[in-house]
């Protein structure tokens, strides 16, 4: 079932619906056309209990600006692109610069922080954002549409479809936050994490990569067998070092274009929550909420702190416009970008 209601405007008076749709176990998630982001997931422990295991904030309007960039989909480009510029086909394009020296979720009027067109379709709700010409910085008029279903095995999946009218580069994510303990409910510091990733990305110390992915054996980045994410966190890594924690891209082991591919597993073994996520994308971006810390007062009047959720983002990898050997991300006309990210709930005894 699936209801909606006007939850606030933007400060341009759009109306800001928010939805929410619900399985036959009474399960449910929420979903808001401000970055058709998701805002909620109520699923039961282990013992039933259900509580909502994703961070956000009570009041639509938090979420225009936030710097955590929680539950949405930033675009055009997810992550960082170097220095703002980027060369396609003999053209450079300059970009808003927002993180250090560099571009990130599109600049700071990022598709997360647009109100989006949205409706529902059956058991899926739909957004739809159309990017113009130009919009900070990249080429052609590009049209968006996230379409996400919610069913009754607690599988919530996301499926991102794109076209442009020039050739353009873009790149998609979702960027819930998740604390399979309920949100406002401690750090995630002991959430054990499994990545099918035998490779990461080594970036310098703006966080952009060198270049080539490198084995994660023998590195706090290895997630092959089940680990803490505290375990290594603390550790002397340059990876580590320069994002005060994980905020790095792994390369997805086994991808092909287009075909679903194991991704991580994150499980609590307090509340007895996993999440398995799975995606057609070839990367994987941890990001363990390093700087929450000073973000909207979150639901239930909690104050969310460093490290109190971690973001499991599919995407292509940082800064591909400026690699040539990283997998595309240039969008031509008549091609459609399509991609899936699937999160599987489920509770383990």
């Amino acid at each position: 079932m699936t209801t909606s209601r006007v939850w606030g405007k933007s400060p341009e008076g759009k109306e800001i619906i928010l939805y929410r749709i619900t399985n036959s176990e009474g399960n449910y998630v929420e979903l808001s056309s401000i970055g058709a982001g998701v805002v909620s997931v109520v699923v039961p422990d282990r013992d039933g209990t259900k509580a909502d295991i994703v961070i956000g904030y009570p009041k639509a309007e938090s979420y225009f600006d936030d710097g955590p960039c929680a539950g949405k989909i930033p675009g055009r480009y997810a992550n960082r692109i170097a220095k703002g510029k980027f060369t396609l086909d003999g053209k450079e394009y300059t970009l808003p610069v927002n993180n250090g020296p560099n571009h990130n979720h599109g600049g700071p009027d990022g598709f997360q922080n647009q109100v989006w067109e949205s409706r529902t379709d059956g058991d899926a709700v739909e957004f739809l954002y159309f990017s113009e010409d130009g919009e900070a910085g990249y080429p052609g008029n590009l049209k968006v549409v996230a379409r996400y279903v919610w069913d009754d095995d607690n599988v919530l999946s996301l499926t991102i479809t794109a076209e442009t009218d020039k050739p353009t580069v873009c790149n998609f994510t979702n960027h819930t936050y998740f604390n399979l303990n309920s949100e406002g409910n401690g750090n995630i510091l002991d959430h054990i994490l499994t990545l099918n990733a035998s490779e990461f990305l080594p970036t310098d110390d703006t966080l952009i990569p060198e270049g080539e992915s490198v084995p994660v054996a023998g590195t706090p980045m290895d997630f092959i067998n089940p680990k803490k994410l505290g375990a290594d966190i603390k550790a002397d890594f340059p990876a580590l070092k320069y994002g005060k924690g994980y905020d790095a891209c792994w390369v997805i082991d086994g991808h092909v274009d287009g075909q679903l591919q194991d991704a991580a597993l994150l499980y609590s073994e307090t509340s007895g929550r996993e999440v398995k996520v799975t995606t057609t994308q070839p990367g994987v971006q941890i990001y363990t909420g390093n700087w929450l810390t000073g973000c909207p007062e979150g639901k239930n009047g909690h104050i969310y702190k460093d490290y109190d959720g971690v973001a499991v983002e599919c995407q292509k990898f940082p800064d591909s416009p400026n690699k040539p050997d990283f997998p595309t991300a240039v969008l031509r006309p008549g091609e459609v970008y399509e991609e899936a990210i699937i999160f599987e709930f489920s509770t383990r005894k």
